[in-house]
């Protein structure tokens, strides 16, 4: 494990993390799309029984025919559309964002948060604690020890 990786390594590990996070956040506007393209679909249904009986059947079997069911991509419905993300794009950022990780920080995922944080802090008041550092997912996991008389959390390793 890489105990303490230099600043610029940090600096561009964060960047890294960031364009992750903006990827999880697309994914949950894909996710977004999905669901309300999927209720804009049901709506439409509702729609062709209201309009059939207000004596409109025209238009309700237009709706009926020509969008209810539509793909919205050849070929594709959202679900499929997500599943493609899920299995392509996000998959490698992902996988290869972890790998980073693990290479330049020993899977440590917010450090550049966490300098930020130890800057930012008022040592020894309330509401400033430090708390426990930045870990590897599902890794091992650092528990505080104490605190030093600087303010500054010294840490011991245990086993998971």
């Amino acid at each position: 494990m890489v105990e303490n990786p230099d600043a610029a390594t940090v600096d561009a590990v964060g960047k890294v993390t960031e364009a992750l996070e903006t990827v999880e956040r697309a994914r949950g506007h894909l996710y977004s799309f999905h669901q309300l393209t999927g209720s804009a679909d049901l709506a439409f249904g509702d729609a062709v029984a209201q309009l059939r009986a207000a004596g409109h059947a025209d238009w309700a079997e237009r709706i009926s025919e020509e969008l209810i069911g539509l793909n919205v991509l050849p070929d594709r419905w959202t679900f499929q559309v997500v599943e493609e993300y899920d299995d392509g794009y996000y998959r490698e950022c992902r996988d290869l964002v972890r790998s980073l990780l693990e290479s330049l920080t020993g899977g440590r995922r917010h450090l550049q948060e966490q300098q930020m944080k130890a800057d930012r802090r008022t040592p020894g008041r309330a509401g400033h604690e430090a708390g426990r550092p930045s870990t590897p997912p599902g890794g091992t996991r650092r528990t505080p020890a104490l605190e030093s008389s600087q303010g500054e959390q010294v840490f011991e390793s245990e086993e998971s």
